[in-house]
């Protein structure tokens, strides 16, 4: 069948791979956004971004919106394989058929 590239189970593992991307990359996007404290710790920031700034929070909300964007961006990714995986899962049903 022209179009199938994986079997049903590895359609089917990458459908749920996909769901648990792009929840929990959401999520941390909603979280990065909103400037939660306790992800401080996974932001890249150097020096010049917590000391050297006359303005120091909005250097580090700056990195914040980046990376929170950026988790966005990786949540559409996974859901576009997700929708891969989802196509493979449909030409596998029509190929037993």
């Amino acid at each position: 069948m022209r179009g199938l590239v994986c079997g049903p189970k590895l359609a089917a593992c990458g459908i749920v791979m996909s769901m648990w991307g792009v929840v929990m990359l959401a999520l941390l996007g909603i979280f990065f956004t909103t400037h939660s404290a306790v992800l401080i710790e996974d932001l890249s920031l150097t020096e010049e971004d917590t000391f050297k700034d006359l303005n120091p929070p909005h250097r580090v909300y700056d990195v914040y919106q980046k990376v929170g964007y950026n988790c966005f961006i990786a949540a559409a990714m996974y859901l576009v394989c997700g929708l891969f995986s989802f196509c493979q899962m449909k030409l596998n049903q029509k190929k037993v058929s």
